[in-house]
């Protein structure tokens, strides 16, 4: 007796909408795929609680909008929703035609690496992020020694990158003219 397996269900992305407003868990949707994220680590959380407080504090009473990771990010190029650990935009931020939950114009996207996503924000991701016209920056933040990957946008499919170490290193996020030093960056976090 031969047993038949179907194939993984596919979603269409109103489907995907559907089950994530509902959903307790955050998950992705990659053309497709439904796939959960996972959660961080204490060091994953400080680190991107202190971006986004230096951010904050840069960017009082500017045009700008500040979001975390529950904020959801549709990128059309690459039929993905995600959700970003930090996310810029100008303000009012661009909303998906017909929600009211869904942003498109990141300026400046951060995210901090784990073992079980760097792969993925370096490669797949990254290729869809940069479908976006507006982004500008684009940053990695290691959670596991003192180091940031910048990528900067020079021209359309040109992005640059400059590599951060060491906690007297700083770099500036051009697209919102904000300063970040490691040492404040990696504050609370403590390496072996």
């Amino acid at each position: 007796m031969t047993v038949a397996i179907s194939p993984p269900k596919t979603y269409t992305a109103a489907e995907y909408l559907a089950l994530e407003v509902e959903s307790a868990v955050r998950s992705e949707f990659r053309n497709g795929d439904i796939v959960e994220m996972t959660g961080g680590t204490p060091e994953h959380n400080e680190i991107t609680g202190m971006l986004i407080f230096l951010l904050r504090a840069s960017l009082r009473k500017k045009p700008y909008s500040i979001f975390v990771t529950d904020q959801r990010l549709w990128i059309p190029e690459a039929n993905l929703y995600t959700y970003p650990d930090v996310m810029v935009t100008p303000r009012p931020p661009e909303l998906q035609p017909e929600r009211t939950d869904t942003v498109m114009n990141p300026m400046m996207i951060a995210e901090t690496l784990s073992r079980s996503t760097q792969s993925y924000d370096r490669g797949d991701k990254f290729a869809a992020y940069r479908t976006i016209e507006a982004l500008q920056d684009y940053v990695l933040i290691d959670q596991y020694r003192p180091q940031v990957e910048h990528y900067v946008k020079q021209a359309e499919n040109q992005w640059l990158l400059t590599t951060y170490s060491g906690l007297d290193a700083t770099f500036r996020l051009d697209s919102v003219g904000v300063e970040v030093a490691l040492a404040e960056l990696y504050e609370a976090v403590e390496f072996e």
